[in-house]
């Protein structure tokens, strides 16, 4: 039996003295059949100091024995595990539920004061049937929007693992798959989170747990209303298949006005409209990441402005049509580069091969006619061929002889 060097042996009827404990979910385990190991006063509770009823009991399979910690008078009082000493409600620290409540609790930290502040307590319990919180916690324990967003769902079982097997660490364990503590590898000792108090814990101070969460909470995104007064209209996205205009202004009528409902039911999508800014304001706020419907969680979202959207897309087209065709620096009328000396523009309706060869610049012609007209020269033809008079301002020397222009082979050709 533990004694307690702050308690006398006249006020031993203000020992504890439990059938139960008070556990959470996680540190209860997922066994049903769990045994428990009773020792009444076996151990004094580390805040009070007072001797308590322990018990030890296995979580589960390949889990660590656990036993509670603290008396069952502290840990309602903080409305906490005797175990982990975290919030029963939310699984969270209770550095962070003070914070998100703004709950300020002093307790004393004497001797004396603690033992004379813990006998009140015990006469508060005996009124009320001991499943409620009491003291300043259980006063203003109420919904928080922060603690919705960071509380667990679901039991945290991988916290009821086996400590780290320090044999193993140095490479000396003998006993392989039967050792019943951990083979994983070890923090860091730097990292903050291994240096854990359970009278920092229980107080609400210097947590480094609970200061983890806080920064995550810090940047949880928000939703920020537009800088245009005029929108008033929500987005409301991953609707059910089944959902109807009722049920969505059963979810929200109670924000404001609503002016109308734009149900889309190909894209699982609606739009709301209020007639007041502050009333989908509200409505933004209190929904956003936090409405539930027929099992779906509910994107919310604010509705872009119409008329920005048709500018955007006018000035988009505008900028696709104004680019200009590259131009080269020394003639700045060949606009694919081609290096001619001038640019024909045909007339409507004419086509490419009815171009007349007045229309043709020089350069343009005496090229055809070397490349392309005189490979496919007929004999019977050359003499066409040679009377097609040059373009006016073109001037055509060093005629290519061709064999077929002989005047023996012409005169062979008639005979």
């Amino acid at each position: 039996m533990s004694m307690s060097k702050t308690t006398n042996t006249y006020n031993r009827q203000n020992w504890e003295d439990a059938e139960f404990p008070i556990l959470c979910q996680t540190c209860l385990g997922d066994n049903p059949y769990v045994r428990m190991i009773k020792e009444r006063y076996g151990k004094e509770c580390k805040i009070c100091t007072r001797p308590f009823t322990i018990f030890r009991w296995c979580p589960g399979a390949r889990m660590r024995f656990k036993k509670t910690e603290i008396c069952q008078t502290c840990a309602r009082l903080k409305n906490v595990c005797q175990t982990c000493l975290l919030d029963l409600e939310y699984g969270l620290p209770i550095q962070v539920r003070d914070a998100a409540l703004k709950v300020v609790e002093n307790l004393p930290q004497s001797e004396v004061n603690k033992e004379y502040y813990i006998q009140n307590i015990d006469k508060e319990l005996k009124d009320t049937d001991g499943t409620e919180a009491i003291g300043v916690v259980g006063k203003t324990l109420a919904a928080s929007d922060m603690l919705s967003k960071l509380a667990r769902t679901a039991p945290y079982y991988k916290r009821n693992r086996p400590h780290i097997c320090s044999f193993w660490v140095k490479g000396e364990c003998k006993r392989g798959e039967e050792c019943p503590y951990r083979h994983d590898k070890p923090n860091e000792p730097d990292d903050p989170l291994s240096e854990q108090n359970i009278k920092d814990r229980y107080y609400g101070r210097n947590d480094p747990v609970a200061e983890k969460i806080l920064k995550r909470a810090a940047s949880l995104p928000t939703l920020e209303p537009p800088e245009d007064r005029n929108i008033t209209t929500l987005y409301v996205g991953n609707l059910p298949e089944d959902i109807t205009e009722p049920m969505i202004r059963d979810n929200f009528y109670q924000y404001g006005e609503i002016r109308s409902i734009a149900l889309v039911p190909r894209q699982q999508c609606a739009f709301v409209q209020y007639t007041k800014r502050s009333a989908s304001e509200l409505a933004a706020e209190k929904t956003f990441n936090k409405l539930v419907i027929g099992g779906h969680k509910i994107t919310i979202k604010w509705a872009h402005s119409q008329a920005k959207q048709s500018v955007a897309k006018t000035d988009r087209r505008f900028e696709i049509n104004a680019i200009p065709p590259p131009m080269t620096a020394n003639n700045p009328n060949d606009f694919f580069n081609l290096q001619q000396e001038q640019v024909t523009v045909l007339p409507p309706g004419m086509k490419l091969h009815q171009i007349p060869p007045s229309l043709i610049p020089a350069s343009s012609y005496q090229m055809y006619s070397q490349a392309y007209a005189a490979p496919y020269s007929m004999p019977s033809g050359a003499a066409v061929l040679n009377s097609i008079p040059p373009p006016p301002g073109s001037s055509v020397s060093n005629q290519i002889h061709y064999p077929s222009q002989d005047p023996s082979r012409l005169g062979a050709i008639k005979k």
